[in-house]
This record gives structure tokens, C-alpha cells and sequence, in this order.
């Protein structure tokens, strides 16, 4: 494989936290557990490895954050057998409820990790999406002392989705800087009592339900209209979105109706759509052949990009970027989708 690939999406988690107890301790009091969100660091009986699990609600497993996961030099290696160039570090999740004070631990220690990578690395600053003068300059040390890419935010917070209101200033000076935000998933979207019965149905298709309610409440609530120089990675391939592009967008129809039951002046969505949202494929493998190229023929080449989820399954960083290359792609769209798309996005 000759061209450069960058994985998108490379989890990130202070291997410190499996062992200071006081900073686990930290770290696990910050879980809200008024919005049904237990969190626990156990220690597996057979291997001794120890675990945090985040269940919500109470008894369903989410989230696994694993000890010896996130080891630098296991990181490189997998990326050298799979033949990813760079990858760019995030979290999982754990964006939806940390602290000014957690996150600005995270970043330092995102940047100790990337410095410590000789180039191979960027990092996605995290902050609470708050309007205060604290973390606007949390936002300004990720960015111009850290050298981060970007930022990295939840799908929604508590029960409120990013179009909210009470987002408004921190969207306001993201605005002005022209920031490109990656925004994750939840474990499950802000409605998910029908979901969580079954592990598949929530911890798959739940992630795509929140990320096309997210991507839906954006585009429909003027929020690009308020912050057009925001640009937002949305994982999961926007939860399928690309199933849905057409059905969202209907056209005027040609005969007269007696009631009007759809917006039909959608052409601002669509030109916002094509400005501001991209779509990180979270893993290629799952999704299949057919639906990755319907997903490049509907959303465009240039706006998609290569993503592992590295290390949930480390398959899908070994094998994904051989998947891509099977597609029936042009090489130029697979130039895009598998580095350019986030080089140019991130600024590698």
C-alpha cells in the first residue's frame, strides 16, 4: 500500500488512572450518576487486568477502558503492521462529563503522548462545552501551545443535544476561531429505554440513533447558520446518515398539495450540510462493502474519513485500511477517505 493512510479515530486513556488511586478515585466521582451513569475500576479475576466498566443504565455495559490498551509502543506497532502513517488521538466518551480540571489532565497528558510519538500522532484537545472565560483559555492552550488539530466533543451532554442554547457562547468562540470539532457518539442516545435490552441494539445501533439525532438537530436548528465556521466530524458515519440524506431533504413537488406536511426549502441545509459536516467512519469493517460505497457515492469521498476505533477491536485497525483499499473507489477517492480528508481537516 503506497499511499498514506491516518486513522482518524485512535483512542486515547492515561494508563496513570489504573493505578493512582486517588486520581482513579478523581475520575470516577465525575460520572453522572443523576443521568443513570454508574462507573467502576475492576480488576478481571482470570487475567488481573484491570477494567473501568461504565454502564448506563445501571447493569448495561457501555463502555470497557482497558489497562495496557493505550501503551504507546503497542499503539505504534499495530499501526506499523497495518500500515497507518499517523493516527489522531481522541477519547471515548468519557468527553460527555469530565471536569475543566480532568480534562486539562487529559490534554497534558495527550500531549506527553504525542510528543513522545516523533511525529506519528495528533491529538484532539477536550474541554466542557461552557462559555467561560476558563475554558476559552483551555481551548487557546490546545490549540496554539499544545498544537492540537481540534477539538473533540459528545454528541449531547446530560439531555441536551449541540444546538442547545446553552451551548451558545461556547459555539460562538469556536466560531471565531474556525474550529474543526470531532463529535463522538454516547454510549446511548438521550431517549434509549426501547434499546437497551439487547447488547447489539444498544451498543451499536444506539451510537447510530445518537448520531443521526445529532447530525438532524444541527442541520434543522439553524446552528450552521449561527456558527458557519464550525466544522463537525461526526463518528459512526453520522449513524448511517447516508441512508437518510435523500428522505431528510425532499424537493418541492411539481403539482400543487393541498397541505404542506414537509419543509421543502431545504437548499441552505444541503449547502450546510456539504460546508460543515464531515463523517468519520468509526470502523470499516463492520459497516460492509455495499453500504461503505453507497456512503462514498451519497456523502462524497471528500468528506468521509478512515477511522479504527483502535484498540475495541485491534482488527479494525490491522485490517481496515486493506478493507478500504478493496472498494470500488478511484484511487483519488481512496486518497481522500484514507489520509487527505484528515490531514487536511486536523492541519497534519
Amino acid at each position: 500500500m503506497g499511499r498514506k493512510v491516518i486513522d482518524a479515530n485512535l483512542y486515547w486513556f492515561p494508563e496513570t488512572l489504573f493505578s493512582d488511586e486517588a486520581l482513579a478515585e478523581q475520575f470516577l466521582s465525575e460520572i453522572p450518576v443523576q443521568y443513570g451513569i454508574r462507573g467502576s475500576l475492576r480488576t478481571n479475576a482470570k487475567t488481573g487486568v484491570r477494567q473501568y466498566v461504565i454502564e448506563k443504565p445501571v447493569g448495561s455495559e457501555n463502555l470497557n477502558y482497558v489497562e495496557g490498551d493505550y501503551v504507546l509502543e503497542r499503539q505504534l506497532a499495530d499501526m506499523d503492521k497495518a500500515g497507518i502513517s499517523q493516527a489522531v488521538l481522541k477519547l471515548s466518551c468519557q468527553q460527555e462529563w469530565m471536569s475543566l480540571d480532568m480534562c486539562r489532565l487529559f490534554n497534558d497528558g495527550m500531549a506527553a503522548h504525542v510528543k513522545a510519538s516523533n511525529g506519528r500522532m495528533k491529538a484532539l484537545g477536550v474541554v466542557p462545552p461552557q462559555g467561560s472565560p476558563a475554558v476559552f483559555r483551555e481551548i487557546d492552550r490546545c490549540l496554539d501551545e499544545l498544537g492540537f488539530g481540534g477539538l473533540q466533543l459528545s454528541a449531547h451532554y446530560g439531555n441536551l443535544y449541540l444546538d442547545d442554547e446553552a451551548f451558545a457562547p461556547f459555539f460562538a468562540y469556536l466560531n471565531e476561531r474556525h474550529i474543526t470539532c470531532y463529535v463522538h457518539h454516547t454510549p446511548v442516545p438521550v431517549q434509549y429505554d426501547s434499546l437497551t435490552a439487547y447488547t447489539n441494539l444498544r451498543r451499536s445501533y444506539g451510537r447510530c440513533i445518537d448520531q443521526a439525532t445529532a447530525i438532524g438537530r444541527e442541520l434543522f436548528s439553524g446552528f450552521f447558520t449561527r456558527y458557519p465556521n464550525v466544522k463537525l466530524v461526526h463518528s459512526m458515519l453520522g449513524g448511517g446518515f447516508f441512508a437518510y440524506a435523500s428522505l431528510w431533504f425532499p424537493k418541492k413537488p411539481k403539482v400543487q398539495e393541498a397541505v404542506s406536511r414537509f419543509k421543502d426549502d431545504n437548499e441552505q441545509i444541503v449547502e450546510q450540510l456539504q460546508n460543515n459536516i464531515y463523517f468519520e467512519m468509526s470502523h470499516a469493517q463492520p459497516w460492509g462493502r455495499e453500504q461503505l460505497e453507497c456512503a462514498v457515492r451519497v456523502l462524497g469521498a471528500d468528506h468521509i474519513l478512515f477511522g479504527t476505533s483502535y484498540p475495541v477491536r485491534p482488527v479494525w485497525l490491522l485490517e481496515g485500511a486493506d478493507f478500504v483499499e478493496q472498494l470500488d473507489l478511484s484511487e483519488a477517492e481512496k486518497d481522500l477517505i484514507l489520509g487527505g480528508n484528515a490531514e487536511r481537516l486536523y492541519h497534519l
